[in-house]
């Protein structure tokens, strides 16, 4: 396989369904490299649900002509033999891996971290644009990148949200007007912690604002220290809220910084 690629490359991952997210990070990827990768892969390694991998949504021509627009020099889709031509060697995301997500989704940083290497072997890209909406993803590309010694520059890109709050993701798609309206209230409760002086009052007003989100099923909200996933405490110096839960059947997490908690006043 010839990609015929430009180095340097800034690779932006996918699986597709794009939306406004998505061009952010390649708008992003612009600002690092003239030659602009997008990989669309609907990757089955990660999905513990087979039926959650099978419903995922799928939109390749409206995905080609949103990458294109957004400044993507290569749009890559590649099938799943070419991405795992043999049986894939799986990457362990380790004890973080378990924690949080991976209680929930049994294996799925494995896998993940799994597809995101097999990207980096085959674009063998300079800099690679994530997502800080899947802040528990970034951070373990971050920590493989960083024991493999891998020579890419990871790059950070801010949560793109909705007028209502909302975290854009590809699964929003799923949810109805109404249940859109109820999961506005996760970035609601998020904000209404952020504005808490203590970590205390901080994570009452977190769960408070998310047993009050109507249809709303909560798997995990806590408050973390972003550096190294530990529980927050008053000397942790870079607080990070983190939730998860379900509306009908469909998965929504998101993360906001606590700039005002801890020693990150």
């Amino acid at each position: 396989m010839d990609l015929e690629l430009k180095h340097p490359v800034a690779l932006v991952p996918t699986m597709g369904a794009l939306h406004a997210g998505h061009a952010s990070l390649i708008e992003i990827a612009k600002k690092y490299s003239s030659e602009v990768v997008v990989s669309i892969f609907v990757n089955p390694l990660q999905f513990e649900n087979p039926n959650d991998f099978s419903s995922y949504p799928k939109s390749v021509d409206s995905d080609v002509e949103l990458a294109t627009t957004s400044g993507a020099t290569k749009i890559w889709v590649p099938t799943f033999d070419e991405i795992y031509p043999s049986d894939p060697v799986i990457i362990a995301s380790g004890a973080i891996g378990n924690l949080f997500e991976g209680v929930h989704r049994f294996g799925h940083f494995d896998g993940m971290l799994t597809v995101v290497k097999r990207l980096f072997d085959l674009v063998q890209p300079q800099f690679a644009v994530f997502g800080e909406k899947d802040f528990q993803q970034l951070f373990l590309i971050k920590k493989m990148v960083k024991e493999m010694n891998l020579p890419i520059e990871i790059i950070s890109a801010p949560t793109i949200r909705e007028t209502s709050g909302l975290a854009m993701s590809s699964r929003n798609q799923r949810l109805s007007i109404t249940e859109r309206k109820s999961a506005a209230g996760i970035s609601r409760a998020l904000e209404s912690a952020k504005s808490a002086s203590d970590l205390t009052t901080a994570r009452l007003q977190l769960i408070k604002g998310l047993l009050g989100i109507p249809n709303f099923l909560l798997d995990y909200a806590e408050i973390i220290d972003g550096d190294s996933f530990e529980i927050a405490d008053d000397s942790t110096e870079n607080c990070q809220a983190i939730v998860a839960g379900w509306i009908n059947g469909t998965r929504l997490i998101d993360n906001m910084a606590m700039s005002n908690l801890g020693n990150s006043k």
